[in-house]
């Protein structure tokens, strides 16, 4: 079914709660397996016709903010959801309370219950006020930036259009644009402190409240973290230390020889090439087109999949007055079909579109058959192995996307993903040293977080920028302020998707087929189970990062991107 035809109707509380709790009272009563299976089963058609109610409101509302329908829509399960969790909570402790829960293992995935029992330890009805405040202070975060007025050469920008001045060919003009957009950064400083010492502050109460030291405890529960902890974490982090940076800073070496600079400086960070990063070749349509045929030639369920987001319509990827800002991929669960929604302008970031989100979007297509929906999905870290891998799963086709600047692009692709991984992992250091010492100052905060900066980003060049030399570049990256402990997910999936290019680098032929595999898992896995599943090393393991390195290594060394 084409998207616009799926219908949307309210749900009406009072008769879907009477439903669900009727059901649950049957479920909390079952003896035995199969009527507590059938009575599950009952729940996740209820679940499913929710959730993708609930899913057509919210990708309608954000393909058009101005409509009045959804608008309202919006305001309903902005109010009605944490309404509708209580229901969800209960069917979780249900679940996990099964005295013949191991009987259930072969119709209800075991990490249905690990994520049930994560659910639990994550909420009561005594902190409902204090999430209330966090959602606030969130909003509050991304209203500030949405509020930017930057004046630059007598025109207006925001924060995403300013984008296009910052990554300018022209020098002078991506470093006066650099530093307008700073100003707002350095103009709002106290505002950013205070909506930020505010978060720490109720998520610490939060974690108190719900028995934990720390809100770093709870942080992981939240996350889903089902088989790795903060100690093995650190130990991965210490890896990118020695593993990665040195690497990382030879390519910043490398990146300012082709820019003729001694230095990258702080506004040379985004610019790769003397003549400009590479940029997609043909119109929208093309560009769908060049998609089609990729996943065509890739594999014959890539060609059933991207015909069916085609010819149903299951994406809005072009940036219109009244749309939202960004991009995402989610599901439709009564249909069983992804949707993926962004803003095209003009960047490589739209092929990214057409291969990270697809690869998300792909992933669910491979899992939408499993009869659990909490568990299509699997938790964020495993999720974007699937995305990250895509990407370079289309290696093969960049071509169709960039033509001339395949070579360019390729590099840049491959180059950019080692050296994203330091910065990954410094957002999540900081983020455990601030919940350690909850009652820093801002300074403090600040203090720490160039600190971290110089250990695992050596090469940063502040010069001229006082707001960054004085630690506040982290004011940027909204997952410190929103989803807290989320970022390292990122690098934890990027370490597999490397080992996924390593592989197709050296032609391996199991390499689709565990790829294939990991999308079919979905959520059934936990991460680690998952990864090795699959026939990948676990990021944690002593030696994972420096054995991955290696090869990316090799490749990168011979190439001559002085020519590109």
């Amino acid at each position: 079914m084409r998207f616009e035809d799926m219908k949307y109707e309210r749900p009406d509380f009072e008769t879907v709660s009477a439903k669900y709790g009727q059901l649950l009272d049957e479920l909390e009563k079952a003896d035995q397996p199969a009527s507590f299976l059938e009575t599950f089963h009952k729940i996740q058609d209820l679940k499913t016709e929710l959730e993708t109610m609930g899913t057509l409101s919210s990708i309608r509302h954000s393909i058009n903010t101005k409509d009045a329908f959804y608008d309202a829509e919006n305001e309903y399960w902005d109010e009605h959801g944490p309404l509708y969790e209580e229901y969800s909570t209960r069917l979780a402790k249900i679940c996990v309370e099964c005295p013949f829960r191991e009987d259930l293992y072969s119709d209800i995935p075991k990490t249905f219950f690990l994520l049930a029992e994560c659910q639990l330890k994550t909420f009561s009805m005594e902190i409902i006020p204090l999430l209330q405040l966090e959602n606030k202070l969130a909003s509050e975060y991304g209203k500030l930036k949405a509020s930017a007025q930057i004046d630059f050469d007598g025109e207006i920008y925001n924060l995403s259009s300013i984008a296009a001045k910052i990554n300018s060919t022209d020098r002078d003009i991506r470093h006066r644009a650099t530093d307008a957009k700073l100003k707002f950064y350095e103009d709002h400083e106290a505002d950013f402190d205070r909506i930020y010492d505010e978060l720490v502050h109720v998520r610490t109460e939060i974690a108190h409240k719900l028995g934990y030291p720390s809100f770093t405890e709870l942080g992981y529960l939240r996350m889903q973290r089902l088989d790795y902890n903060s100690e093995m974490v650190a130990n991965y982090r210490r890896q990118i230390v020695s593993d990665i940076v040195p690497t990382v800073e030879s390519l910043f070496a490398r990146q300012a020889k082709r820019l003729g600079t001694e230095t990258v400086a702080y506004y040379d960070a985004g610019m790769e090439f003397p003549g400009g990063n590479p940029t997609p070749k043909g119109t929208y349509e093309e560009l769908i087109e060049a998609a089609r045929t990729m996943y065509h030639e890739m594999s014959a369920e890539t060609g059933e999949f991207i015909d069916v987001m085609i010819e149903n319509e299951l994406w809005d990827l072009k940036s219109r007055d009244g749309k939202q800002m960004g991009g995402y991929c989610t599901s439709i669960p009564a249909y069983k079909v992804p949707f993926i929604f962004s803003n095209f302008n003009g960047t490589s970031g739209d092929v990214d579109v057409l291969t990270h989100e697809a690869g998300h979007a792909f992933q669910y297509y491979m899992s939408r058959n499993i009869p659990v929906t909490d568990v299509q999905w699997p938790t964020m870290e495993s999720a974007e192995i699937a995305s990250m891998s895509m990407e370079f799963n289309a290696w093969p086709w960049s071509h169709l996307f960039f033509k001339e600047d395949t070579a360019k692009y390729q590099f840049l692709h491959l180059s950019g993903a080692l050296k994203f991984l330091p910065y990954g992992v410094l957002v999540d250091h900081f983020q455990h040293e601030v919940y350690a010492h909850p009652d820093w100052t801002p300074d403090e905060r600040k203090q720490c977080w160039r600190t971290l900066e110089k250990m695992y980003q050596p090469y940063k060049d502040y010069d001229g920028a006082p707001i960054l030399e004085k630690g506040c570049w982290w004011f940027q990256q909204g997952h410190i302020f929103e989803a807290p402990f989320y970022y390292i997910d990122y690098t934890l999936a990027q370490v597999c998707a490397l080992q996924f290019w390593a592989r197709n680098h050296r032609h391996d032929p199991e390499s689709w087929k565990d790829y294939t595999e990991l999308c079919r898992c979905g959520g059934t896995l936990s991460f680690t189970e998952l990864v090795r599943h699959v026939n990948l090393k676990v990021p944690f393991e002593d030696g994972c990062l420096k054995d991955t390195v290696k090869e990316v290594n090799s490749y990168l060394d011979s190439v001559d991107d002085a020519n590109l």
